[in-house]
This record gives structure tokens, C-alpha cells and sequence, in this order.
């Protein structure tokens, strides 16, 4: 037998490892893998240019650290570390005497949140039960474009709506003028919260419809209703896809800016009374960052030490939610 046809299986056909790989394929991969990569490059890039800027030179500055032209240290230093930072309750980063307690920002970013979520996810969940287990496929096909055409209204549009509508027309009426200012978390929260639901909603609803019907099969013919099955076999079915959709939601309701920016005020206050004026992280940041900040001032330092903190709470909150995701994953065969 001829060398060449040393290696020919009993057919007549070559082995299929010696099958010559195509060059377009490689390509693919390549790109493929840069993509990939371009993103990881992308996080690698923020963090180093929010560790450079927070820690080379917001915690370094002279007068953050209340320090003279001669390095010697002033009556009172505006700030000691990054535990002062982090929980002072005093945030006067642009009017004299200086102060830089985050405290209150942090609060306010939290306020808004929550109220957010009371609103986003008990009524995602339950469109999303209802698209998924009650409502009939032609009213599903009609519904949920319908409910995701509020992912695409832009934020400011829903800022407006808060300062315009909601605070002088719902909320002032009920609780009174005295009571609710122009500006106030509450309405923030809440329009925040109509913004984040079809995030909750659309999610929470893949992850429904992806639970196998042999569940719901074996659930009904054990004699369950159907408000049981979709509780208490479904919706457990499919947590860690809902858990998703939760963890989705904070990150956006958290990352916001204009709405809170525009509804909820810019006073740095330290409270949990959602009738009050407070400012968030993101508030501050998109209030700040002007096109005639000087670079090297206080106020423009102060922008990447309140990103950088912002940053690393929806990192925290975000690794978290994927270890829960993980340990309750469901896999279906």
C-alpha cells in the first residue's frame, strides 16, 4: 500500500483529524477572542484610571488632607484616610469649611434605590407571571413589546415626568405642599422604579418561560391549582434567572443619573425620609462633571473618589448576586 494511503480509513475516506483547518475559521476565532478580551481590557482600564485618579490624587491632595503649601498640617484636617471618607456624615466638597463624608450620598444613592425596587419588583415579577403562566400567546405577542417600549424612553423624559407631574400633582396632593418640596426622593424612587420594570419584567419572564412543562405537567396532574404552580413550582423553578433580573434592576436603578438628578434634588442630606431633598452618587457626578471644571481642583478629584466607591458597591453587589446565582442555578436536561 502507497504511503500516502497509509493513513485512509476502510471506506476510501481520509481520517477526520486530517481534515486541513480553513484560515476563515482561524480569523473568526481570532476576532472572536479579541472581542472578548476588549471587553476585560475595557474594566481593567476604569478601574486603574479610578485607582490612579481616587488614590494618587484625591487621597494625596494637600487641601483634602488639610495640609498647608508647607506640608504641615492645618487645624482640622478635612479628611483622615478613607474611613472619614467613607462614613463621615458631612459632604461640602465645593464651600468652605471643606468637608468630604460620602455618608450622605451613599444614603441618598440607597433611598432612591429602595424605593425603586418596591415599586420595579413586585410588579415585574408579577407581568412576568402573568406573561408566562395566564396570558394567552396572542396577548403575550401584544403585551410585552408593549412593556419593554418603556426600556426606550429616555431617562430625562422620566426626570421631567417626576419634577412636572408626579411630586406637584400625586404626591404634593397627598401629602400636602408643606410637607413635599420640588425636590424629594419619593418621586425619584418611584419613576426610577417604572423605569427599571420591564428590565425585571422581561428578564424575570425568559427565565419563567425557559422552565421545562413537565413541571407544570406533573404539578397539575397532582391536583395543583394554577396559582400553585406558578408560586410554588415555577417561580422556584426558575430563581436564579429571576435573581438576575433583581440584581439587573439595582444595577441600573443604582447607575442612574437624570432622573434623580432632575426629581430627587442635589442636597447631600442625611436622612431616610423620602419626603426630603437628597442627592445620590450618581447626582453629584453628573452635576459636577462640566466642561469648566478645572482638572486640577478638589471638584474634579472628588468625581472619581465618589465613582470609584460607586464602582466598587455594584461590583460587590454584582459578585454576590453571581455566587447566589450559582449556588441555585437549576439545570434542566
Amino acid at each position: 500500500m502507497a504511503a500516502g494511503t497509509a493513513s485512509a480509513t476502510p471506506g476510501g475516506r481520509p481520517p477526520l483529524g486530517a481534515a486541513r483547518r480553513r484560515w476563515g475559521e482561524d480569523v473568526i476565532r481570532a476576532l472572536l477572542f479579541l472581542a472578548a478580551m476588549l471587553s476585560i481590557l475595557t474594566t481593567i482600564g476604569i478601574v486603574v484610571a479610578l485607582a490612579v485618579e481616587t488614590f494618587g490624587e484625591f487621597f494625596a491632595d494637600p487641601i483634602v488632607q488639610g495640609k498647608g503649601a508647607d506640608g504641615a498640617t492645618s487645624i482640622g484636617g478635612y479628611l483622615n484616610g478613607i474611613a472619614d471618607f467613607v462614613f463621615g456624615t458631612d459632604w461640602s466638597p465645593n464651600i468652605r469649611p471643606l468637608s468630604f463624608g460620602v455618608l450622605p450620598l451613599v444614603a441618598g444613592t440607597l433611598l432612591t434605590t429602595v424605593i425603586a425596587l418596591i415599586v420595579a419588583v413586585p410588579l415585574g415579577l408579577g407581568a412576568a407571571i402573568y406573561l408566562s403562566e395566564y396570558a394567552d400567546p396572542r396577548v403575550r405577542k401584544v403585551l410585552k413589546p408593549i412593556l419593554e417600549l418603556l426600556a426606550g424612553v429616555p431617562t430625562i423624559v422620566f426626570g421631567y415626568f417626576a419634577l412636572t407631574f408626579v411630586t406637584p400633582v400625586i404626591l404634593q396632593a397627598i401629602f400636602g405642599q408643606e410637607d413635599v418640596g420640588s425636590f424629594n426622593a419619593l418621586s425619584g424612587g418611584l419613576v426610577m422604579g417604572f423605569m427599571v420594570l420591564p428590565t425585571v419584567a422581561s428578564v424575570s419572564e425568559d427565565a419563567l418561560s425557559a422552565v421545562p412543562g413537565a413541571l407544570r405537567e406533573g404539578a397539575y396532574g397532582l391536583g395543583a391549582s394554577k396559582l400553585k404552580v406558578s408560586t410554588r413550582i415555577v417561580v422556584p423553578a426558575a430563581l436564579s434567572g429571576i435573581v438576575a433580573a433583581f440584581v439587573l434592576g439595582i444595577s441600573r436603578a443604582i447607575g442612574e443619573t437624570m432622573i434623580v438628578l432632575l426629581a430627587s434634588g442635589a442636597q447631600p442630606n442625611l436622612t431616610f425620609n423620602p419626603l426630603e431633598a437628597v442627592e445620590t452618587m450618581t447626582a453629584f457626578i453628573g452635576q459636577q462633571a462640566t466642561g469648566d471644571i478645572p482638572v486640577d481642583s478638589v471638584r474634579y478629584k472628588t468625581i472619581f473618589a465618589v465613582g470609584a466607591l460607586l464602582f466598587l458597591m455594584t461590583f460587590v453587589m454584582n459578585a454576590i448576586s453571581i455566587r447566589f446565582v450559582r449556588r441555585y442555578r437549576e439545570v434542566y436536561e
